[in-house]
């Protein structure tokens, strides 16, 4: 291949990636006036509470570990009254932990009935659009395959309101309190050698995780097409009977399931990748940083203390962080599944009622049947 082979394509994977970029976010529109109606102003307050409650449980959390540096300095005899001061900052630790658990907790019992009730209202919604379709839609479309549809897009948006909220705005909101703290308690260059790690780790994160959310389209397709072969040949059990066609049903069925096996085997492949290269990301970074803290401890310009807070902060963030990974792949698919619900509502009726149609009255009629018989014999 060319040079000006190449550039084109080039151009044309931009393009499609800027497309499915646009979708997602045309996607997520469609989610958002569920958790913000106009109608039901209980819902924007239990938003906003557990907006609210979500922020104070990550505040907590990053002023925890202080408290694990000061009963750590306290028991290495740098501080004073170190039997009380040391047993105080634990219980204290102990409670500041005990306060983030339930803050969590909390949140999630404030935005239950938000996320249920949006889930609710788009399996109905859905399940209403496709009755008021006509019969031809119904005629030409597999039964199986709508049933798939509907299941994995209601299933997509409860992941999305659970993850994208509570784990990817946390997260973030997580990564910059600790980048406050690490540049004004330690250095600079500790901040610097986190960011390079966390960019590193969203970049490669971000790029395998696209090259298998296309195998994850592909799996999607062939369960779809496996399920809705399975489901039809089912329902007209006595036609395949009828024609001695059992083995031809289980071949087409076969033949699906084959090509999700591949699919299914690739993306398996690509996730021990992924994970390989996550592991060794953090793995330096971390290595990095506490050699550089352990520098610091031996130098005496930091407490063990500060030695121990450092690795608390690592751990704290790179944790979830490890998580980013499952959540980006999961919101891709389950945007993947919530898309191709919405191009469903999008089908068009082609009977419509028009606007201000008046109810069908009828005045009256009757059915006569006169003379009509049927037997099988005499």
């Amino acid at each position: 291949m060319t040079a000006t082979d190449a550039q084109p394509a080039e151009d044309a994977n931009a393009a499609i990636a800027r497309e499915e970029r646009r979708s997602g976010w045309r996607t997520i529109n469609r989610v958002a006036p569920y958790l913000w109606p106009d109608d039901h102003p209980w819902v924007k307050k239990r938003v906003i509470a557990a907006m609210a409650v979500l922020v104070l449980a990550k505040l907590i959390a990053v002023g925890t570990p202080m408290l694990y540096k000061a009963a750590v300095d306290t028991l290495g005899g740098e501080g004073s009254t170190l039997l009380l001061g040391a047993v105080g900052l634990t219980v204290a630790y102990g409670m500041a932990r005990l306060m983030t658990n339930g803050f969590q907790q909390l949140r999630d019992a404030l935005f239950a009935a938000v996320g249920q009730r949006a889930l609710r209202q788009l399996a109905l919604e859905t399940f209403t659009h496709i009755h008021r379709l006509s019969m031809r839609y119904h005629i030409t479309r597999k039964t199986g395959g709508l049933s798939r549809i509907i299941e994995r897009g209601v299933k997509g948006v409860e992941f999305l309101l659970r993850f994208m909220l509570f784990s990817v705005g946390p997260l973030v909101l997580e990564l910059l309190l600790i980048a406050v703290v690490l540049f004004f308690l330690f250095d600079v260059w500790y901040l610097a050698v986190v960011a390079v790690t966390i960019a590193l780790y969203v970049w490669f994160t971000f790029k395998v995780t696209e090259w298998r959310v296309k195998l994850r389209r592909e799996m999607n397709d062939q369960d779809t097409d496996a399920n809705q072969k399975a489901i039809d040949s089912l329902l007209n059990f006595e036609t395949v009977k009828y024609f001695g066609n059992e083995d031809h049903e289980a071949d087409r069925f076969d033949s699906s399931l084959r090509n999700y096996e591949a699919a299914a085997v690739k993306s398996k492949t690509t996730l021990s990748f992924l994970n390989i290269g996550q592991g060794a990301i953090i793995a330096t970074g971390v290595t990095i940083v506490m050699v550089m803290a352990g520098m610091g401890v031996v130098g005496g310009t930091m407490t063990i203390g500060d030695f121990v807070l450092v690795n608390a902060y690592l751990v704290q963030l790179f944790l979830p962080l490890n998580f980013l990974g499952f959540v980006y792949r999961e919101i891709k698919r389950s945007l993947t599944d919530m898309e191709t619900m919405f191009e469903l509502m999008q089908e068009n009726a082609e009977v419509k009622d028009i606007p201000g149609a008046k109810a069908l009255a009828l005045g009256g009629g009757e059915v006569v049947f006169e003379d009509v018989s049927f037997s099988y014999d005499s």
